[in-house]
C-alpha cells in the first residue's frame, strides 16, 4: 500500500504568505463565536450572545498565551515563545478558559451559563482547526504502514527517521537510512473526524434540562476521551506514568472534572434543584 506524500497548503498574495494552520485557526474561531451566538440567541440569552466578541477574543489570546507557554515548559526551551509552531491543545484550552473567565466574570454574567454553550462551539472550532495541523504537516503519529499512512517530507518538522529517532524516541532496525521519510498514521486527521463526533454529541444535548453546566461537564469528558484516544497514535516522547502521555494525563484529569461537573449539576427534584 503507497503512503499518501503529504505537501503544506501555502496560499500567496504577493509577499504576503496565509498558512493553512493560520487560516484553519481563524476560522475555528469564527465558527465556535457563530455557533455560540446562534445558541445564545435560540435560548433567549441576548446578553450572552452580545458578549461573545469580548469572550472569542480573550479566548484567542489566552490560546496563544497558554499553549505557548505549555510549550516551553514541555521542551524547556525559551525561545519557543518565539517560533511559528509548538502550539499545544491542552495550554490553548486552559490558558482560554483562565481568560474567559475573567472577562465573563468582569462581565457580570454566569460562567457556567457561558461554558454551558461554549463546549459546543469550542468541540466544532476543534474540528475545523485541527485541519491546520494537516494543512501544515505537524502533530503526525508514529510510524505506520497501513491504510491512509502518510508521508510528511515538508512537515513540522519533516517525518523523517532521523527527526521520528531524536524528537520522538522511535527506534529502527540497524542500517536505517536516516534521512528517509517515514511513512505515518495521519492522527490530524483522527482529531478532525473525532471532533466532529463531539460536536455532534454536545448539539445532540444542547436541548439538555439540566442545571447551567452540566453540558460543559459532557463537553470535558467527550473531549478527555478523544484525546486520551489519539495519544496512542501520536508521535510522542513524554511518556511518564505507565506508558501514559502528558497530555492522556491530562486528559484522565479533565474528564473526571466533566463527571463531577455532570453529577453536579444534574437537575433534581426538591430543594436541591437551584440553578
Amino acid at each position: 500500500m503507497h503512503p499518501i506524500i503529504h505537501h503544506p497548503t501555502v496560499f500567496k498574495f504577493g509577499f504576503l504568505e496565509l498558512t493553512g494552520f493560520g487560516l484553519a485557526v481563524l476560522m475555528a474561531f469564527v465558527i465556535a463565536q457563530i455557533v455560540c451566538q446562534r445558541e445564545f440567541w435560540r435560548r433567549g440569552q441576548n446578553a450572552e450572545a452580545e458578549a461573545m466578541p469580548d469572550i472569542v477574543l480573550a479566548a484567542l489570546i489566552g490560546t496563544l498565551i497558554g499553549a505557548k507557554t505549555y510549550y516551553v515548559v514541555l521542551t524547556g526551551d525559551p525561545s519557543a515563545f518565539f517560533s511559528r509552531g509548538g502550539f499545544v491543545f491542552w495550554g490553548g484550552f486552559i490558558g482560554a478558559v483562565g481568560l474567559c473567565y475573567a472577562t465573563i466574570k468582569y462581565k457580570k454574567l454566569s460562567f457556567l451559563k457561558i461554558a454551558d454553550v461554549c463546549g459546543i462551539g469550542i468541540a466544532a472550532g476543534y474540528a475545523v482547526g485541527r485541519t491546520g495541523c494537516w494543512a501544515v504537516g505537524d502533530d503526525y503519529g508514529r510510524p505506520f504502514n497501513g491504510f491512509f499512512a502518510t508521508q510528511f517530507p515538508e512537515g513540522a518538522p519533516p517525518s523523517t527517521a532521523a527527526v521520528m529517532s531524536q524528537q520522538f524516541g522511535v527506534q529502527f532496525p540497524a542500517g536505517t537510512n536516516m534521512s528517509d521519510v517515514i511513512a505515518v498514521y495521519p492522527t490530524q486527521l483522527y482529531e478532525t473526524i473525532m471532533g466532529f463526533v463531539m460536536f455532534a454529541i454536545l448539539w445532540r444535548f444542547r436541548k439538555h434540562a439540566n442545571l447551567p453546566g452540566w453540558l460543559f461537564g459532557l463537553y470535558c469528558i467527550v473531549a478527555g476521551i478523544e484525546r486520551f484516544i489519539v495519544e496512542f497514535f501520536r508521535a510522542k516522547d513524554d511518556r511518564l506514568v505507565m506508558g501514559f502521555s502528558t497530555a492522556q494525563i491530562i486528559g484522565i484529569a479533565i474528564l473526571t472534572i466533566g463527571v463531577a461537573l455532570m453529577a453536579a449539576r444534574t437537575k433534581r427534584s426538591g430543594p436541591l434543584a437551584t440553578a
